[in-house]
């Protein structure tokens, strides 16, 4: 249900923004300009996302508040009201919700194993769950935006986006690009390496639990190295004249 509502349904809002509130909406009521209001707001979600991610020790609630960062991409991009902001976010919509399923996947997985979501009461875990940590090292790399994977290519057109419609929001949405690597690094690494603070499973990841992963985990790669396959389709995007 959690892995639906996040890889999914999160993306509804976003949605009915970019489709249904802009349209039908262009033009701010009275005092509240929603035009700039709703992206500052994004930036605020970004680095207030990043910073509660950072904060955590459950794995799962690391999880969750690095899918609100991510989120905030989103937004901006969207209200960035031009073709690369858009775009970008339509493609973080895809690279969110199979990063963030893949990541609560390999979260529940492990503390099934291990018996606690506590990232600081796990260590090591690398050396009984090799398979699991090479998956488990691609996740973060591409939740953290690395060149190559899929979510690089995304954060870098919203942010191109923002710097379009005013470099302050691409500015302070950066911090985000800079706190992702410290709260998925902490978390892979808290777990994985180390030596064992805990009770160390003793199986690996199932095959099964494997073919679930490797789908999403060949689109990371995909989409990272072809991300002209889906920007080529989105021909319909950038309301320039709505950014004044």
């Amino acid at each position: 249900m959690l892995i639906t509502f996040a890889g999914v349904m999160g993306k509804a809002g976003a949605y009915g923004f970019l489709r249904i509130a802009v349209p039908l909406f262009p033009e701010p009521v009275g005092w509240w300009d929603w035009r700039w209001v709703v992206p500052v707001l994004a930036v605020a979600a970004i680095i207030w996302g990043a910073l509660m991610a950072i904060a955590q020790r459950d794995m799962k609630l690391l999880v969750a508040y690095s899918s609100v960062s991510h989120m905030g991409f989103i937004v901006l991009g969207i209200f960035s009201y031009n073709v690369q902001g858009q775009q970008g976010a339509i493609l973080q919509m895809v690279n969110h919700g199979i990063i963030i399923s893949a990541l609560f996947l390999i979260v529940a997985w492990i503390s099934e194993r291990a018996g606690t979501r506590d990232r600081s009461a796990m260590a090591g875990l690398a050396a009984r769950m090799p398979v699991m940590a090479g998956v488990f090292i691609v996740v973060t790399l591409a939740a953290l935006g690395l060149p190559g994977l899929n979510s690089f290519v995304g954060e870098f057109m919203t942010l191109l986006g923002a710097w379009q419609r005013a470099p302050a929001l691409a500015l302070f949405g950066a911090i985000g690009l800079v706190l992702a690597p410290v709260y998925m690094l902490r978390l892979f690494q808290g777990v994985m390496q180390g030596a064992p603070a805990g009770p160390v499973p003793k199986s690996d990841i199932r095959t099964a639990q494997l073919l679930l992963l490797a789908p999403l985990v060949l689109l990371m790669f995909v989409i990272g190295l072809d991300p002209n396959a889906l920007t080529s389709l989105m021909t319909s995007l950038g309301q320039a004249g709505l950014a004044r």
